[in-house]
């Protein structure tokens, strides 16, 4: 077997010819299993996708030493519960293990976080999955963190809902032409196929959320994802009986002008 320290290291045995310094080098998509902690102390395992980079700030390296980076992520994180201790060391061993050629690092982690919530109404549940990245990067000794959070959601649309309505006042129009109205009639074509005429659409939409972190901890994802959802008034349900089908459709119509996109920058 060869002698490592015999095998050629083209990385810092030779000079490159147009000497320069990179911002960014590193590896993308690198498959890694992880844990979240829910508020309760349930671990929820989650396949990550890691990217790993550093900067290259030394003229007269030509690359940097990746074997090392790889190593270091599976050493540090793989199988581990996430928190801002093991991001924030490991993003000094990478810049460590460069020997110099390196001064900031950057880690990118990117899961679905599959969780179980609650119907509208009724006492059943489901499960719902939530793409999720987590960014951490080390410069100049500064450690800084990112999460962004994918919610779906049902948003009417407020023009056909709008149309809809003013179909609806002409067909009442139509039918009860006299100045006064019975209500029983009135109740009676309303619930019936004739009072139908028109519904408004509803669509999938997305709110997208990004949030720029302090260095003390990192947020309890799932209770921020459910207050989320609170405030967007129509999340994507799982399992629904026909009483939290009639709930969805008035939070529908109380939340006309939900935005479909959602961005936040929390200190």
């Amino acid at each position: 077997m060869l002698n490592p320290k015999l095998l050629p290291d083209i990385t810092s045995m030779e000079c490159a010819d147009h000497p320069q310094q990179l911002q960014w080098v590193g590896m993308e998509g690198i498959a890694l299993p992880l844990s979240i902690e829910l508020p309760d102390g349930t671990p929820v395992p989650v396949a990550c996708k890691a990217d790993l980079l550093v900067s290259l700030d030394s003229v007269n390296a030509k690359g940097i030493h990746m074997s090392r980076l790889y190593l270091l992520l599976t050493e540090q994180l793989a199988g581990q519960t996430l928190n801002k201790a093991r991001l924030s060391k490991l993003l000094k061993l990478m810049i460590d293990s460069q020997q110099g050629i390196s001064r900031s690092a950057k880690v990118s982690l990117s899961f679905e976080l599959i969780l179980n919530k609650n119907a509208l109404v009724s006492n059943q549940n489901g499960y719902q999955s939530y793409p999720i990245t987590l960014s951490a990067q080390r410069v100049n000794h500064q450690l800084s963190y990112q999460l962004e959070l994918t919610i779906p959601y049902s948003s009417t649309c407020p023009c056909s809902a709008s149309l809809s309505q003013q179909l609806v006042s002409e067909a009442i129009e139509q039918q009860f032409c006299d100045n006064s109205i019975d209500k029983q009639a009135l109740l009676s074509w309303v619930q019936s196929k004739a009072g139908i005429v028109a519904t408004p659409h509803s669509q999938r939409s997305y709110a997208y959320i990004k949030l720029t972190l302090n260095d003390q901890h990192i947020l309890d994802i799932s209770s921020l994802i459910f207050t989320f959802e609170k405030l967007i008034a129509t999340p994507v349900q799982t399992a629904v009986k026909r009483e939290d089908e009639q709930q969805f459709a008035r939070l529908n119509a109380e939340n006309l002008h939900a935005h479909n996109a959602v961005v936040i920058d929390k200190k």
